[in-house]
């Protein structure tokens, strides 16, 4: 990796339109949005606000661009991903840019951003090789025939991106979309919108054909519901919420019972047994709790330690916690940073009222930091019941929730107690009680003695209400792609 650079404190601002078919434009209303530092609370910049509108526009050209025949189907594959790869680079070429525009809207440090600038070019590379490496299957069949199979691209996509880590996401959809053939219509989220704007800038120059990629600023409740129920939208793919998701799904349903992949909540259990590796687990429970200001969907929320070395890890915990660098994101040695917007803060802030008048013991934190931004002290909570509201609904903040457990039968139970399955570890030097927690829980993901490793070659996916289908790993690509079977009648005589 390159010596990272300094940030842009103020990076201009260039791009504020609706991107469709190569083209900056305004919405066909004229309305404009506004996008928040929610360090300071100021504005940043008037985004224009697509609506149902724009998103017909954006469908048609996409339709178009995905036609037989077009300069985009026409394409071979590995062209295609020439593209991509061409994509990849331009971003990290301006990757301090598009880093310091994604801190300033989203409020994270900004080595994490620079970072995930950075991963995103690596998802991006990983598809752009992928692109020329679908395949279809020869089978014996009954009969005399010859039967093969051929994937197809699905169509035109909806891709629903969150707030959390607008970039990273941005170069999944974008990724997995366009090495399988689709056309896009993107909605980056309306609190952080100017990373995917600027994306879009590069689309034109790294050579993509016009409405191939086509990016949509706006609300959930407008734009994405315009995606989510286009008659003319083949997929839906969505990150955010359990509750967001099954409406997703729903409009799907009443629509064009389009194909959805959803990646959604999650209330993830990391456990600590008596013979782990203490500071390991320690690091790894706080860094990944702490990031992000608390607002990932892999968090380690819920921490369950063996009683034997229960205490000493709680005391550790709060002691680490007590030393968290809370600001913004470009002060020096800031690990986190503020919440996004009041609505996320106010939750956070009452689910930790919730949580002390239920009898939770706060430890450390549980207050507002500051008078200016959304920012939320790291909270740590003891004596916290598995029936305790904490202990059940996805906080996303940096608030941690530790509970003490005996034997790893019952911590497989506890675990499990919850309506979501998104990610889950496990931290012991006994490789027996490793793979044995790692079979029976039900999560996505397991990491064994560390967290939160996502890579382009692994697929990420919920259990349960945390979602449908698969993200990144060359077998997800068939949630871009339809199976069509072909049977060729032979001549009796073979």
């Amino acid at each position: 990796m390159a010596p990272q650079p300094k940030p842009t404190a103020n990076p201009e601002i260039k791009y504020t339109k609706l991107f469709i078919n190569n083209e900056w434009v305004d919405s066909v209303s004229g309305k404009k949005f506004t996008t928040i530092n929610p360090a300071n609370e100021k504005v940043i910049a008037e985004v224009s606000e697509a609506e149902k509108a724009d998103v017909d526009k954006a469908v048609k050209v996409a339709r178009a661009a995905f036609e037989r025949g077009s300069v985009w189907r026409n394409l071979d594959a590995s062209a295609r991903g020439r593209l991509i790869y061409n994509l990849a680079q331009l971003i990290e070429d301006h990757v301090n840019e598009i880093a310091s525009l994604e801190s300033l809207d989203n409020g994270k440090p900004f080595n994490n951003s620079y970072y995930q600038t950075l991963e995103s070019t690596n998802v991006l590379r990983y598809f752009a090789g992928c692109a020329d490496k679908i395949h279809g299957l020869t089978i014996p069949s009954d009969g005399k025939e010859f039967a093969l199979t051929r994937k197809e691209p699905v169509g035109v996509v909806g891709a629903i991106i969150p707030w959390n880590y607008p970039i990273i996401l941005l170069s999944f959809k974008l990724g997995m979309a366009l090495a399988a053939g689709c056309t896009v219509v993107v909605k980056p989220a309306e609190q952080t919108p100017l990373t995917a704007l600027y994306v879009a800038s590069l689309v034109k120059e790294a050579g993509f054909p016009p409405g191939v990629v086509n990016v949509l600023p706006g609300y959930g409740p407008s734009t994405g519901a315009a995606i989510s129920s286009h008659p003319d939208i083949d997929k839906v793919s969505f990150t955010g919420s359990s509750v967001v998701g099954k409406a997703i799904l729903e409009a799907s349903a009443k629509s064009n019972l389009k194909k959805v992949s959803l990646e959604l909540g999650g209330k993830s259990p990391l456990v600590v047994f008596n013979d782990a590796n203490l500071e390991l687990a320690l690091k790894y429970a706080s860094d990944a709790l702490f990031v992000n200001a608390g607002q990932t969907c892999i968090a380690p929320t819920r921490v369950f330690v063996q009683s034997g070395v229960y205490d000493k890890f709680t005391k550790r915990f709060v002691e680490i916690a007590s030393k968290v660098k809370v600001g913004d994101a470009f002060e020096p040695g800031v690990f986190q940073g503020p919440q996004i917007d009041t609505k996320g803060f106010n939750k956070v802030l009452s689910l930790i009222e919730t949580g002390k008048k239920e009898g939770a013991k706060c430890e450390i934190g549980g207050k507002r930091r500051g008078n200016v931004g959304y920012f939320v002290e790291p909270t740590v909570f003891t004596n916290v019941s598995d029936d305790m509201t904490i202990a059940k609904e996805e906080i996303f903040g940096p608030v941690q929730s530790i509970f003490k457990f005996e034997t790893l039968d019952e911590v497989i139970k506890r675990a499990n107690n919850t309506p979501y399955g998104l990610s889950a570890g496990v931290f012991t030097e006994n490789l027996n009680t490793a793979l044995e927690f790692s079979k029976a829980v039900q999560a996505g993901t397991v990491w064994v003695n560390q967290w939160g490793a996502v890579h382009p070659q692994t697929p990420f996916g919920g259990y349960k209400t945390s979602g449908l289908g698969r993200e990144m790993g060359i077998g997800s690509l068939d949630e871009y792609l339809e199976t069509k079977t072909i049977n060729i009648s032979l001549p009796s005589n073979h």
